[in-house]
């Protein structure tokens, strides 16, 4: 159905104010290279400040929850409804860009505002969440937030420590002013029964929708990772000149083989058909022990490996411990892993793709099926059960950089799409 004329220019006054926030929250929280928002410190805070004014001054109701996520809700007729959600996060990574997470935030409020503009009132509350700690470069929890709204925090509370301070999560959040008892106690600070699903925009993050030279992506699912923050292999030091080939421990060396053996493996799933993605993030040896004439006796290394298939994440485990294994036997090292963590595959739910992709054909506004390879707030609420849907907004430069962009025209489209989401929601029930 399009626009009445009336709606797209309240529409555009609204983008207009997006477009105002985005570049004041970029100015306040600049850090002289890029934007950083640090999990539960003042750059976070900051926005969130912004981001409150903002909802106050469209008449929202505001509760701020023990983990200190904001909920910004627009009324609806009938409150006893369960609610709809449109969330995502207002940190970033050191030194990142401006759009990761804060895009979606702003979204939210968009979609919001332009209800009221118009005199809508939805049929249910649409709430528009603000949630802390997404990202996992501040401690060694990711999505802290929506885990801590959903009661699934656990024990990260004392054993994350965040990466600058090397203080506790808890010490953070309880500085910051949250309630730390509730989440202690592993309690859900939203009421699941009274959610009916939990809508996400975000940034693409990686280069498919602007290589296709598509604005706008339907999310179907989240891949699972399985990672390994540290792998250790200990060779023996030796002098690079006397030491024969066949009487080396070079941990350098094994730990080559082992990488390029798991990029070996990655090429043959991907023959097979498979879904992977494999990293070895950091590789690195001691330069104050290591030289140019000096073989190198110990290699830290980290990995990550994520997929769509539990299948393939298995067999990717498995191979990198018996793979290293193997080389220890043959090379005289020894390879030691700290606990992998696992993360299992998110699909994104069926019927509001579908919805999305309809509204999105009805717009005019080209869009595509797409898979996020990274972990969003969207794929909790999924796990937890509550139907949840992400859209994509294409990027030129990627994300977790300084140099993040997006066109405003293609979060316009999005909004678009997203309010016209929204807005029939409740149609025909």
């Amino acid at each position: 159905m399009p626009e009445s004329n009336d709606h797209s220019s309240s529409l555009a006054a609204v983008l207009d104010r997006s477009q105002e926030l985005f570049d004041e929250i970029r100015a306040k929280t600049f850090d002289g290279v890029g934007v950083t928002r640090a999990a539960y410190g003042p750059g976070e805070q900051l926005a969130h400040d912004i981001v409150a004014r903002e909802a106050r001054a469209l008449g929202l109701d505001i509760r701020v929850d023990a983990a200190l996520n904001l909920h910004m809700t627009l009324p609806g007729a009938d409150r006893q409804k369960p609610a709809l959600l449109i969330g995502s996060h207002l940190d970033s990574v050191p030194q990142g860009g401006n759009f990761d997470g804060l895009a979606g935030v702003l979204a939210g409020l968009a979609c919001v505002a332009a209800l009221r503009a118009d005199g809508v009132v939805p049929a249910r509350d649409v709430t528009v969440l603000a949630l802390r700690s997404e990202e996992n470069a501040w401690f060694a929890a990711q999505h802290v937030g929506s885990r801590a709204a959903l009661g699934l925090l656990g024990g990260a509370l004392d054993s994350a420590r965040r990466i600058d301070t090397r203080r506790s999560l808890a010490d953070h959040m309880s500085e910051a002013g949250a309630d730390l008892a509730p989440l202690r106690a592993g309690r859900p600070l939203i009421d699941l029964d009274r959610v009916a699903a939990y809508l996400e925009l975000h940034i693409e993050q990686g280069p498919v929708l602007d290589g296709e030279a598509i604005p706008v992506g339907v999310v179907t699912g989240i891949r699972g990772n399985v990672r390994c923050r540290e792998i250790v292999c200990r060779g023996e030091p030796g002098h690079s000149g006397v030491v024969p080939r066949t009487m080396r421990r070079d941990a350098v060396m094994a730990t080559a083989e082992l990488i390029g053996r798991m990029e070996a493996l990655w090429e043959e799933i991907e023959r097979d058909g498979g879904d992977l993605v494999l990293t070895f993030g950091q590789v690195s040896t001691d330069p104050a022990a290591h030289g140019v004439t000096n073989i190198p006796g110990l290699v830290t290394a980290c990995f990550d490996a994520r997929s769509h298939s539990d299948a393939v994440l298995d067999r990717i485990a498995a191979a990198l411990t018996a793979t290293a294994a193997e080389i220890a036997a043959r090379r005289g090292v020894a390879f030691a892993f700290s606990p992998m963590t696992r993360d299992p595959p998110i699909a994104m739910d069926a019927g509001l793709q579908a919805r999305l992709a309809a509204a999105a054909t009805a717009l005019g506004i080209p869009h595509t099926r797409i898979a996020s390879g990274a972990g969003h707030d969207a794929g909790d609420f999924a796990a937890a059960g509550i139907p949840a849907a992400m859209l994509f907004v294409r990027n030129q430069n990627g994300s977790h950089n300084p140099h993040e962009a997006m066109r405003f025209a293609d979060f316009s489209d999005a909004v678009r799409l997203l309010e016209s989401c929204v807005r029939g929601f409740d149609a025909g029930s």
